[in-house]
This record gives C-alpha cells, structure tokens and sequence, in this order.
C-alpha cells in the first residue's frame, strides 16, 4: 500500500532538510510526499471573526509568495535523484501551521507527519522551535518524526526506546518504529528507568507484549537505577551515542520537560538525534 507522509514546511534549510532525510529513508518505498505551507496575514487572527478572504490584496500577496517559494522548492526536488516511486504535491493554506497539518491528517488520511526541529522563526540558541513541539505533543492521531536540521540520513547504528512498562502496547501504534527498524537494520534498545525494586505483573506482562510486538527483529533491554527519568534517558544516549530515539509520547509537556535549555545545559545532549513520536491511540 502506498505511504502517505506530510511534511509542514516554511522552506527553511531546516525543513528542506528533513524532505530529503524522509525521501532517502524511504526511497524502496512506494510514497505520496504532501508538502503543507500554512500563512498567516498581518492584522489578523486566526481565530477571528475577521478574516482575509480570497482576493483580497493581503491574502494574494501571501499565498503567491508561498506558491513562488513552491515553485523554487520543486525546482530543488527535481535535481535529486527522485525515485520513480516518489510522488510529490503542495498545499497552501490560510490557518496556523498546528491546526492546517492536523486538518490535512484527517483530510487525506496521513500516515506520517515528518518535521524539522526548528524553522526559520525561531530563535537561533533554541533546541525546539516552537511549531515543533506543539506538533509533537497535540497531534495525537498520527506519529510524528522529528529531523535535526543538521543531520543527514543515514541508518541509524541503534533505536532507543524508553518505557515504563506501563503503557498499554498495540502492534498498530508501533507499527512505525518496526518499520523503520525493519528497514534501516537499526536494533532497538528497551530503556527502562527503575524505581522500584522488581516490575509489577503489569508491568512483566506489558515487557512480554513488547517482546512479541518487536518479534523479527534485533532488540534488547537496558535497565537503569535512578530518580530521575529525563536525566537517565539523557545520559543513556549520550554513553552510546544512540542516533535515535522512539517515545510513545501520553504526558503533556513531556517534550518541552526532555528538551529542557536546563536539561541541555547540564547533559551537553545535543539535537543529532530524530525522534520519532509515537502515541497511546485511546488519549
């Protein structure tokens, strides 16, 4: 079955970046690339009574400009190697960018949202923009792959996978990282941040799921004891030099908490890692 992934883009490097990175990783792949452009006209607000209509000498300037940005970028596809089995189309829309992706979601039935980490707006000291984050964290009928804007593909020596063993495993919701596992022969790694002195029979029975989730491929689990799961996880990746990592993300603000400037500061963790997004379907 044909894949479908969009990609939200402000035609940022960063963005561009993250276009090539899911066209290399899925190039045996028979994909739709849907490229989003969500704008915005100054002096008014979204969710206003009071909006820009077609035609109008505001709107026109910003959906050409998009359309000419467009052009370029298309112009820019055209002289990578595109495989045959690689489709492309653009969307330019009037709304904000988190509400314009997940209307698109629902509209053409996406299967991947894959991002940059930041775009064009945002500060240049940032770890995650913020337009990154927001998708992260409130698109939650769809994974989200997130792309360092200086990374380029390559298959990734190892995919590691921090759980508690208390979310509720479904073959359908990681069907992704097995995908991607699958496909760039990357093993994944179970981390899990102990606190307690043995797993509940919840929890042992929720670590034999995943065994039978991941059956077919090369994993292994990792235990850690410590007080503080961010820290853990941090220091997890940076003595391995993972380079990626998959989340089923059911906390809010668990993205804003991992990408902390504190957190940073304090790990030396940088932003060469993807991240994968995963979600609990029931929330």
């Amino acid at each position: 079955m044909k894949k479908k992934l969009l990609l939200p883009t402000d035609f940022s490097k960063n963005a561009w970046n993250a276009l090539k990175y899911a066209s290399e990783l899925y190039k045996n792949e028979e994909v739709d690339f849907y490229l989003l452009h969500a704008f915005t006209v100054d002096n008014y607000r979204i969710e206003s009574m009071a909006v820009p209509e077609p035609g109008e000498k505001n709107y026109e300037e910003a959906k050409g400009k998009a359309e000419k940005n467009f052009k370029k970028l298309f112009q820019q596809i055209e002289l990578l190697e595109v495989p045959a089995n690689h489709s492309y189309f653009s969307k330019v829309v009037f709304n904000t960018p988190l509400e314009a992706v997940k209307q698109f979601i629902e509209d053409k039935d996406i299967d991947m949202v894959v991002i940059s980490n930041k775009g064009v707006s945002d500060d240049a000291k940032s770890i995650m923009g913020s337009n990154s984050v927001n998708f992260m964290e409130k698109i939650r009928n769809c994974p989200v792959f997130m792309i360092p804007g200086n990374v380029a593909f390559k298959e990734p020596n190892e995919i590691v996978f921090p759980t508690s063993f208390k979310t509720h495993f479904k073959r359908r919701e990681l069907n992704y990282l097995y995908e991607i596992s699958k496909i760039t022969n990357a093993p994944i790694r179970i981390f899990h941040v102990a606190k307690e002195e043995k797993l509940s029979k919840d929890q042992q029975e929720k670590r034999e799921l995943l065994k039978e989730c991941f059956d077919g491929l090369n994993f292994t689990f990792h235990t850690e004891d410590h007080d503080d799961i961010q820290e853990a996880l941090h220091h997890f990746l940076k003595s391995r030099d993972s380079e990626m990592i998959a989340f089923i993300n059911k906390k809010h603000g668990f993205f804003e908490n991992i990408f902390s400037k504190s957190m940073v500061k304090k790990l030396g963790f940088n932003t060469n890692i993807p991240v994968l997004t995963l979600h609990d379907l029931r929330n």
